[in-house]
């Protein structure tokens, strides 16, 4: 069973990295990180299986207080995740990640939660000697959307190389960006490039610039972007995982009794709720979004933060399509007024 390495260092795949994004939300990201970090890629038997402390595992998913009903959810989210390998025909094949979660309690009377990795999915995080990048956990732990930490992700495989260029449409699919989000550039740009730039400017040990490269399409449309990328000297102290796990355990903690009743939001939950939106609301109108839905759904509904990640992003999805057939100025107001409508 994998023990836990000082320096929590993470080596992937370069054809890993290329896989499209499979709808991992943050957490789920943040967890497939700090499972990487806890293997060591030459030993697969020896550390294939990765258990954490059921309050660990809590504070990285940031589950607040859970019964173990809603656990079975979460962690059935992660067995679910698939990746699609492609291969040199044009095919590809398809496999999960992780083929077995234990969820437990020791001799000691201690849960756990207990993963293992899919066999398939063996040969993309075990004994591999080339065409791989490594980074230091602490550089994901920081960031706060899936968006963020997929594009730290790919420009850090490019870091030696010190710039990548990449189709548009390449880049939406390897950030998880989907064909109706930000149809047109100029929001594209400004709820995603050039906020994925400051978070990591701020948080990790490389930063970038961008620019439009190559012939451009009909109108002068950006088809695709040259990113220079180079090392950061001016990222914060780094944070460790022992510290992110007590961090998130306070924000936890920090919800009284009253709160826990109703599951008033806190930071990571209305940050969660916050990427549902593409990251382009402030924390407080992600409250008021957060407030109207719980008066539109059942109680039960409530409590399970996918399904409400699920209703608020379907629904930001919906408001996405209507501003192709009309431009939407007062964007979170008609959010909120598509939330009024239903309650």
């Amino acid at each position: 069973m994998a023990t836990l390495r000082k320096n929590y260092l993470i080596q992937k795949r370069n054809v890993l990295n290329e896989i499209r994004s499979n709808n991992m939300t943050l957490q789920e990201l943040r967890f497939f990180s700090i499972y990487l970090s806890k293997i060591h890629k030459n030993k697969p038997e020896e550390t294939r299986v990765v258990r954490f402390p059921m309050a660990d595992f809590q504070s990285i998913m940031d589950l607040g207080r859970i019964d173990i009903g809603y656990m079975k959810s979460v962690t059935n989210s992660l067995l679910c995740k698939v990746v699609n390998v492609p291969d040199e025909r044009g095919g590809y094949t398809g496999f999960q990640l992780f083929k077995e979660c234990t969820v437990s309690s020791d001799d000691n009377g201690e849960w756990y939660v207990e993963i293992d990795a899919h066999d398939k999915a063996l040969p993309l995080m075990f004994e591999f000697k080339n065409k791989y990048f490594s980074y230091q956990l602490w550089n994901a732990l920081r960031l706060r959307s899936s968006n963020q930490l997929r594009m730290y992700e790919i420009l850090k495989q490019y870091e030696t190389v010190g710039e990548r260029i990449l189709s548009l449409d390449d880049l939406r699919s390897l950030v998880g960006i989907g064909k109706d989000e930000y149809p047109r550039f100029g929001d594209f740009k400004t709820y995603v490039l050039n906020v994925c730039q400051k978070a990591l400017a701020e948080h990790t040990d490389v930063k970038f610039t961008y620019e439009p490269y190559g012939k451009k399409g009909k109108g002068g449309k950006v088809l695709s972007l040259k990113f220079t990328i180079e090392k950061n000297k001016d990222y914060i102290d780094q944070l460790t995982l022992d510290m992110f796990i007590e961090y998130n355990s306070q924000s936890s903690d920090d919800v009284s009794d009253a709160d826990e009743e109703e599951k008033t939001p806190y930071q990571e939950r209305i940050e969660f709720f916050m990427e549902a939106c593409g990251g382009e609301f402030t924390f407080d109108e992600v409250v008021v979004l957060q407030d109207k839905m719980r008066d539109s759904i059942s109680k039960a509904h409530y409590l399970d933060q996918i399904y409400c990640y699920h209703y608020i992003n379907n629904r930001y999805k919906y408001m996405e399509l209507q501003n192709k057939q009309r431009k939407i100025s007062k964007r979170f107001g008609y959010m909120k007024s598509l939330m009024d409508k239903e309650i």
